[in-house]
């Protein structure tokens, strides 16, 4: 498999933000040694970057933890709850993954959690997602031009150090220094690293450290550490990883004893593109929350997000029209949750200048900036910088 696929840049950290706002338990993740370093042969920044995107594995497997701590105020943890017990650990706690690839039409990830996991599994253009708590299970049929889809592309592949190493290097520009770091031992495996920081003095990010397989040259840790942090704020590794091909049977999926099982049709199957989970499928914790109709309606008016700066620098300008505000607004306060949430927004603290007035979400990683016309401005920037972006597209 090619180990990354084309993402829009900075996309894997976009989302944390926009989400935390629009809707208002693992393993420790191992850490780099500061001593012990494995003898590796040199290679350049350059070298590194051709290996990362020239990766090819034809079967794989492990264990995946993915660990954020954004420094979220609590307003922020109940919308997360809100969302689903998958969206808080993505957004500050803890997510283990399991992960089986044999190939472009066999792929498994397993979201594992104390009551439970969920399983996305493909086989040739069979795809069941399967959610042993909700004891539901959805089968669909992907068309005959999904049929060399990335396993990347599957739901919950964001949390795996190869997602996350995409975005980042889908980013990279002249704002970007890249160097060598040490080497390190990731998972039993030797590794080389890669490091980028960014030149761009507005970003929130430090340095992101990748570390690469020795051998295959494939991620094995993300790491995120925010200005002035000595630990990161998100990182995404492997505890457990082989490079053996996965026995047949962990890709075929036989409903246990009293799963109810839905038939999805083709349309379904294809509405957000080969290997996106549709609409109501079980698994997703956002299922009753509303927030795939409310993207929707967001994406459906090109008007309403919009991008502004390049780089690390850059900020989402979201200036939904004000029926949808208003909607969001009313399906956040149908639950407690989402009421409580909404009142401890309204406690964030009051920023205003020249652009106008509002209320400010700051976090180790992101800024967020709420205006009082209804706009949204985040971006992994300092509040300067949005404040500056807030001016110039009022």
């Amino acid at each position: 498999m090619s180990v990354f696929t084309t993402r829009p840049a900075m996309r894997w950290l976009v989302p944390t933000a926009a989400a935390a706002v629009l809707i208002g338990g693992g393993a420790a993740v191992g850490t780099l040694a500061a001593s012990a370093d494995p003898v590796l042969p040199p290679r350049s920044a350059e070298q590194l970057l051709v290996d990362l995107q020239t990766a090819q594995v034809d079967g794989m497997s492990g264990t995946v933890v993915h660990r954020a701590e954004l420094g979220l105020p609590g307003a922020l943890g109940l919308l997360g709850q809100a969302g689903g017990a998958g969206l808080a650990s993505l957004i500050d706690g803890t997510q283990t993954v399991r992960v089986w690839y044999a190939g472009p039409d066999q792929a498994r990830l397993a979201m594992v959690r104390t009551l439970g996991e969920t399983d996305v599994i493909r086989n040739g253009r069979d795809v069941w997602i399967w959610s042993s708590q909700e004891k539901q299970a959805t089968h669909f049929e992907l068309p005959e031009e999904a049929a060399e889809v990335d396993p990347a592309t599957l739901p919950e592949a964001y949390v795996t150090p190869q997602a996350a190493a995409s975005e980042v290097l889908s980013a990279i520009d002249p704002s970007t220094e890249v160097s060598v770091g040490r080497a390190a031992e990731i998972a039993g495996r030797t590794a080389y690293e890669l490091v980028l920081n960014p030149r761009d003095t507005s970003s929130l990010v430090d340095e992101i450290r990748i570390a690469i397989d020795s051998v295959e040259y494939v991620p094995l840790r993300f790491a995120v550490y925010p200005v002035g942090a000595e630990r990161a704020a998100i990182e995404t590794a492997f505890t457990q990883v082989s490079f053996d091909r996965p026995d047949a049977e962990q890709f075929t999926f036989n409903p246990p004893p009293g799963t109810e099982v839905t038939e999805a049709g083709e349309d379904d199957a294809g509405r957000d593109g080969p290997g996106q989970r549709p609409d109501g499928l079980p698994g997703g914790d956002d299922a009753d929350s509303g927030l795939p109709e409310l993207l929707d309606s967001f994406a459906a008016d090109d008007s309403a997000v919009r991008t502004v700066g390049e780089g690390w620098g850059t900020v989402v300008v979201v200036a939904p029209p004000a029926e949808v505000s208003a909607e969001a607004q009313q399906r956040a306060g149908e639950s407690a949750e989402g009421a409580e949430a909404l009142q401890m927004l309204g406690d964030l603290p009051q920023v205003d200048g020249a652009w106008g007035s509002g209320r400010l979400l700051s976090s180790a990683l992101f800024t967020v900036l709420l205006t009082d016309d209804g706009r949204i401005l985040a971006g992994a920037v300092t509040p300067e910088r949005l404040y500056e972006v807030a001016t110039d597209t009022r």
